[in-house]
């Protein structure tokens, strides 16, 4: 992988880029793929455009989406603890970094125990991951980052991640609640493979619960979340040229019994047919009719422990809320 090193804190930043980074689709393409054929589907990373980030800025402050705000409560109260779990030197290595906010918790923990701290953000997209860096290297003199800009699949399976201390990841977010569940095992293994004996792993995920509690907390009363799956329509009528109209579309979130998940839906109020000129299609929707979205897993504290055994991991602690909301669970590497 090539290093880049940008000229500000260049002495504690490096990039590693991909060199041969895989084809990714383009949003036309995937638009093509997703709506082309029943039943309708878009992907939820694109979700992320500008507009699209902002806006689900606001809903983690809704006081419905308890998920960040549990999770950080949860940093603050037992960072120090997790920190001390780990004997000599730590590296963080943290999967879907995005703003760090949240990760600089467990920075200061283990700083009050070392001298000096490397953390390996990895993240698709290198300006977000040069961005946040910089702002880490500015904030902490005792930090070095040294950052990834790739898709963690083939970085993790073709073992690139250079480290030389005892090894902390960190997959944080409800993030392993975006991946399929094959997608996760897969994912959790190539991790295991690609740390050391007594490196260790901590992920947060979102509990199962009362299904009001989590269809809320992904479908507000105010109407964000809604405004942030209708963003998708608007995109493709920003950058693809579609004819969507909004106000045809009414947004759903039912909790999934049978698959721990709670799926999202854009839901055709009317038969309407749209031109999606970009992707070459015309699509035909009758009232009714849904483009799934987002699908959001939930676990227990027992299936997270039996997911990452099977991948190569042993539990070494949990931590859950007061209310049993949202869970923090360390793994070692077996």
């Amino acid at each position: 992988m090539a290093w880049t090193t940008p000229g500000t804190f260049a002495d504690r930043f490096a990039l590693h880029r991909d060199p041969h980074p895989a084809r990714v689709a383009t949003f036309a393409e995937d638009v093509r793929t997703g709506l082309g054929a029943r039943p309708f589907a878009l992907s939820p990373k694109y979700f992320y455009d500008d507009l699209g980030s902002a806006i689900f800025e606001a809903i983690t402050r809704l006081p419905e989406y308890y998920l960040t705000r549990v999770e950080r409560d949860l940093l603050a109260t037992y960072g120090r603890e997790i920190a001390g779990r780990f004997a000599g030197p730590l590296e963080l290595v943290e999967l879907g970094s995005g703003s760090a906010l949240k990760t600089r918790i467990l920075i200061d923990a283990i700083l009050e125990r070392q001298p000096r701290l490397t953390y390996h953000p990895i993240d698709i997209s290198a300006d977000a991951v040069t961005e946040s860096s910089l702002a880490l290297t500015a904030a902490y003199e005792r930090l070095r980052v040294v950052a990834y800009a790739s898709d963690y699949f083939p970085l993790l399976r073709e073992k690139r991640l250079v480290t030389h201390d005892r090894v902390l990841a960190l997959f944080l977010g409800s993030n392993i609640g975006n991946f399929e569940p094959q997608d996760a095992r897969e994912l959790l293994t190539f991790l295991a493979r690609a740390l050391r004996p007594g490196d260790g792993v901590l992920i947060g995920y979102d509990l199962k619960k009362d299904p009001t509690i989590l269809e809320l907390a992904y479908d507000d009363p105010t109407g964000v979340t809604a405004a942030f799956n209708k963003n998708l329509l608007a995109r493709m009528n920003r950058e693809l040229g579609a004819g969507f109209e909004l106000n045809a579309f009414r947004f759903r979130a039912r909790w999934n019994e049978r698959h721990g998940a709670v799926d999202s839906f854009l839901v055709s109020e009317r038969d309407q047919q749209v031109r999606i000129p970009a992707s070459g299609l015309t699509v035909d929707f009758a009232a009714g009719d849904t483009i799934h979205t987002e699908s959001s897993y939930k676990f227990t504290r027992d299936e997270i422990a039996m997911l990452a055994t099977r991948c190569g991991f042993t539990e070494t602690a949990s931590y859950t809320d007061a209310a049993g909301r949202y869970a923090l669970s360390l793994f070692a590497v077996a």
